[in-house]
């Protein structure tokens, strides 16, 4: 019985990962995770209370998933510059996965104040993982500078997501120049 729970809260997740990254926060709700998964409507109930609880869950699943990707791609870079590029590239390269579709899907002003505190955490790891390479590189102000580092990060994301005229690759060069080499080029 355990094991078929586990199961139907998995397609749930899955229904939601497919909801969220085909139309976003509007689109996932309990209607169609039931019709996705062939629940009934007071089954996806007995799993989740709310819609911030569904992403919630998928926050605290997912999430460490391509935070683990992003560090491995800098664990296998040997200098702080090259760790930078790796920071990047990697995140941008999970832009396709439905999984971080469905957490950049996620608008945080739809949440509660719970689940924003766990998807700030979760940030916080990923921007915790550059820091000491930009300290590396001198900057004086590493924390900072990782934080602005992420918005150029955020803004090639959602440039990608919108199917810009440039290409993904033209998009993540463009991200790279910019968090290595500042606005010189």
């Amino acid at each position: 019985m355990a094991e078929h729970r586990t199961m139907q809260r998995d397609a749930l997740l899955d229904a939601a990962r497919s909801l969220l990254s085909e139309g976003g926060t509007e689109a996932l709700t309990f209607p169609a995770l039931a019709e996705r998964t062939g629940l009934a409507r007071s089954s996806v109930y007995e799993y989740f209370r709310s819609r911030a609880a569904v992403v919630e869950e998928l926050c605290a699943v997912d999430f460490p998933v391509w935070a683990a990707e992003v560090e491995a791609a800098m664990q296998r870079a040997d200098t702080a510059e090259d760790k930078v590029e790796a920071y990047v590239r990697q995140q941008l390269e999970l832009v396709g996965d439905r999984r971080h579709r469905a957490v950049v899907a996620i608008s945080a002003g739809e949440l509660d104040a719970g689940a924003r505190e766990k998807i700030r955490a979760a940030h916080g790891g990923l921007i915790a993982m550059i820091v000491e390479a930009l300290g590396e590189l001198g900057q004086e102000q590493p924390r900072l500078a990782a934080m602005l580092l992420q918005g150029v990060v955020d803004a090639a994301v959602r440039r990608i997501e919108l199917g810009a005229a440039e290409d993904p690759a033209a998009i993540a060069d463009a991200a790279v120049s910019i968090t290595l080499r500042g606005v010189t080029g």
